[in-house]
């Protein structure tokens, strides 16, 4: 059967399509995506943590099979992978669309896919309320446009941070590796305080606290004098100040407070938020600088 000239060229034509495709198709195959350090991202770009670190920062965090781990700028996956493999359940939100496929690919490769989830997106615009870890490899720039949403997450989340310390909030904890490590090999935790600042109610006086992150200063008027609150800290929702030659050691929950005395006084002791005093939003905290 003959062909006329037009159709040959079509023919001609689709099948130097088809080969190209199917060239271009396999090259894909045999050259997957792989991430170049330095590479540019949205906000950052891609500097790989060392895997001793990662391990060492899911250690800082205490990350168990009970925690939600999250990771914005998730990458090539690590600290996701890393934390599922641990029994926790971790999710990592990443920009980059073949940064995603990759990371999905490795956590199956590693068979964690069930725990270790990865979706793409902004990492300012993620919902971070539900995790109980954030393990982080950020920009100091970054970390502060993100504080008042990490200071709204329950009282005792870890944020645990490669190389990049939060502007005005000290770490709780500071920790580094060696041996296989020539670079990014410190890591800080920051725990997520609770919010107290304001005035709170105790059976023979008031209390007012200012905060600022985790340290807390105020007074405590009893009886007509006014007495200096000083080392005054935060640990998640535990809290412990002294007044006087008197220890307050508690926890937190809500508007109350409670736990025990040391010292000049023992026994229990509670205290309330003052009524008609509203919890400031962390934003507010944030623009006084220091919360009060």
């Amino acid at each position: 059967m003959s062909v006329s000239r037009p159709v040959s060229r079509v023919l001609l034509a689709s099948c130097f399509v088809s080969v190209t495709a199917s060239a271009a198709l396999a090259q894909e195959v045999r050259e997957p995506f792989a991430p170049v350090e330095g590479q540019a991202g949205k906000d950052v770009v891609w500097v790989p943590t060392p895997p001793v670190l990662v391990e060492k920062m899911l250690d800082m965090a205490r990350v168990t099979p009970r925690d939600f781990v999250m990771d914005l700028g998730s990458g090539d996956g690590r600290n996701v992978i890393a934390a599922a493999k641990r029994g926790a359940r971790a999710l990592g939100v990443e920009y980059d669309p073949q940064m995603v496929a990759l990371s999905r690919r490795r956590a199956a490769e590693d068979g964690v896919a069930g725990s270790a989830e990865f979706v793409q997106g902004d990492m300012f615009e993620a919902d971070i309320s539900q995790a109980t870890v954030l393990a982080l490899f950020l920009l100091s720039e970054n970390l502060n446009r993100l504080v008042p949403k990490f200071l709204d997450m329950k009282p005792g989340s870890r944020i645990v941070v490669n190389g990049f310390e939060i502007d005005g909030w000290r770490a709780d904890e500071t920790g580094s590796v060696e041996g296989d490590c020539d670079a990014w090999c410190t890591a800080y935790l920051y725990v997520v305080p609770a919010k107290v600042a304001g005035g709170w109610r105790l059976p023979g006086g008031t209390l007012r606290l200012e905060q600022k992150f985790q340290d807390l200063t105020g007074t405590l008027t009893a009886g007509g004098a006014r007495t200096p609150v000083t080392h005054g800290r935060l640990t998640g929702d535990r809290i412990r100040f002294t007044v006087g030659g008197t220890e307050y050691v508690g926890r937190v929950d809500g508007d109350t407070m409670s736990g025990e005395l040391t010292g000049h006084a023992t026994g229990a002791w509670t205290a309330k938020r003052k009524t008609g005093e509203r919890r400031l939003s962390q934003r507010e905290l944030l623009d006084g600088e220091v919360m009060q």
